[in-house]
């Protein structure tokens, strides 16, 4: 140990030995890695001395040329980075509840040993610090006055936790005093004021393991396992704005009863299920359901092939849904995922190995805005060992430059098409007399150049008439395929009529043999009696002949 604490001084002497040429602003002392840090490198080491190589080596590329507050500045895109953390941390956990605002990560509650935790911390990520809220109800003040103890935040894990104006709303969870009936929770972040909000309508029962996600004014909430170890895959309404419940009526198939799924919503429409767990099967599949139509449906994910689990955590960005960590009860998920929520297609963006704080069942994965750009940020976790790392990482941003309605050919041509008409409304409604600074020869030259311009505006126009001609020829195909296609299908159709009609005249047949059979056994029962009797009638007349031929001779002895 001593020799690698040594090695880790070595790495980040020229850190701190940087000179001013490295510093453009000439304030050294801003560095992030400081002598302050140091310890709390050293400690976090002592747990996993394994990964904290990787983590200097990739805390000190990032930090090259920056202060605390611009740790981000040189993070790869797609790669997860363990930072480090100033002064001490909260205790390690899993099946907490995260939410980030304003640059702080939000930590509530979650279980480590059996024990469930009732504690508030928040991350700093600018300053990369944790500290504890505390937090107090209204009662507080007149409760000391008496003199009587007050209230603490109750233990809670596997609840969920929301945003919903400057208040954090959690719902569900298991506790050691759990009511019947599902519980919401406030803790407003100004006053930092906890306590209890009244809501009306059709509760649902208490549970753990839930998902919650807003759209709207609404709170949906999916599945979850009671405090009597029942599953459930129902799905409830909350009105936060009228604070009423309401139990959607859904149709069509809906999902397996689950936990520790994981949940989003897509188009502000279509709510999506991916894993989650019984209390022996483990689950990989998606389904999703239209908030308007209240219909289930399962589509097929294309893509890698993701093996299943629960416990994992997700979150979305534009179209992006990031799925982190999970588990089967024997090993962690090493991979992040990543699903195009519109394609519904997945794929492994990146993994990890061994034993990482990512590969873990219980952790939370949040959203971070940060100089306006975008970070996720993972938390805690279980995977044979709890843990308080946090990990973040830079995703790759779509490409502004092409945005979606351009990426066809057939979609730019048309803008262009429209930037044309309006360049030659535009330039026919020049009034040129007007324009009295300018000699004619520049005016001469202006228009010119308009009608070249117009010239390749409308040789761009026939490019556009030309690929919808393609494209009519291609949907004519189609067209000419989908016929084809369909009477194929009828075809079958008219086929399969014909092999059930041949099933039934089988079965009506199978019918009667059997009645036959019924039959005929019962007339081998007589045809058995009436040979028992012939054999009964036999031996009697031999007996009779017997006794008669007996007489005779003794008639000629006597």
């Amino acid at each position: 140990m001593k020799n690698f604490c040594v090695w880790v001084q070595d790495v980040l002497r020229p850190i701190s030995n940087r000179r001013d040429s490295e510093h453009p602003t000439g304030e050294n002392d801003n560095r992030w890695i400081s002598e302050h840090h140091l310890s709390s490198l050293l400690v976090s080491t002592n747990s996993d001395s394994k990964r904290s190589p990787i983590i200097l080596h990739q805390i000190r590329k990032a930090n090259m040329g920056t202060d605390s507050g611009n740790w981000h500045s040189g993070l790869d895109f797609d790669q997860w980075v363990a930072l480090p953390v100033a002064g001490s941390r909260p205790s390690a956990r899993y099946k907490h509840a995260a939410v980030i605002v304003d640059e702080k990560l939000y930590i509530v509650g979650g279980s480590r040993n059996g024990r469930y935790l009732s504690d508030v911390q928040a991350f700093d990520l600018k300053n990369l610090s944790w500290s504890t809220v505390k937090l107090s109800t209204e009662l507080d003040a007149e409760n000391i006055n008496n003199g009587s103890s007050t209230e603490n935040f109750p233990a809670i894990s596997g609840h969920s936790m929301i945003k919903w104006g400057n208040k954090f709303l959690l719902l569900g969870g298991h506790s050691k005093d759990t009511s019947d009936y599902v519980t919401v929770r406030f803790i407003d972040l100004e006053s930092h004021l906890y306590g209890v909000m009244e809501a009306t309508g059709k509760v649902p029962v208490a549970r753990g393991g839930q998902s919650v996600s807003l759209v709207g004014s609404k709170l949906i909430m999916f599945g979850g396992e009671d405090k009597h170890r029942r599953l459930t895959n129902d799905v409830h309404v909350l009105d936060l704005e009228t604070m009423t419940w309401n139990i959607a009526e859904t149709i069509q198939t809906p999902p397996a009863p689950r936990f520790d799924h994981t949940a989003t919503v897509h188009a502000n429409r279509y709510l999506q299920i991916f894993g989650g767990c019984t209390h022996s099967v483990f689950f990989n599949d998606l389904h999703v359901l239209d908030l308007e139509t209240l219909e289930w449906s399962q589509p097929q994910i294309q893509g890698d092939v993701v093996s299943p689990r629960a416990g994992h955590a997700g979150v979305s960005v534009d179209e992006k849904w990031f799925i982190v960590g999970g588990g089967d009860n024997r090993s962690g998920a090493s991979e992040t995922l990543v699903m195009d929520m519109s394609k519904l297609v997945i794929s492994t963006l990146t993994s990890v190995k061994g034993r990482d704080p990512l590969a873990s069942e219980g952790l939370s994965v949040s959203l971070a805005l940060i100089d306006g750009e975008q970070f996720l940020v993972a938390f805690g976790g279980y995977n044979g060992k709890y843990n308080n790392e946090v990990v973040v990482m830079r995703p790759k941003p779509k490409d502004s430059k092409h945005p979606k309605i351009f990426q066809s050919p057939a979609a730019a041509a048309a803008a262009a098409s429209v930037t044309a008409a309006y360049a030659l409304a535009k330039s026919e409604s020049l009034d040129f007399t007007t324009i009295n600074s300018k000699p004619k020869m520049d005016l001469s030259a202006e228009i010119s150049v308009i009608k070249e311009e117009k010239k390749a505006l409308e040789s761009t126009i026939e490019d556009v008439k030309a690929v919808n001609s393609e494209l009519f020829e291609k949907l004519k195909e189609l067209n000419g395929t989908h016929v084809d296609l369909s009477k194929e299908l009828h075809s079958v159709q008219s086929q399969l009529a014909s092999e059930r009609s041949r099933c039934d005249d089988l079965e009506a047949l199978i019918l009667d043999l059997q009645k036959k059979l019924s039959s005929m056994q019962s007339i081998e029962q007589e045809v058995q009696a009436l040979r028992s009797q012939k054999s009964a009638v036999e031996q009697d007349m031999e007996t009779g002949q017997a006794q008669g031929s007996g007489g005779v001779w003794r008639w000629i002895a006597g």
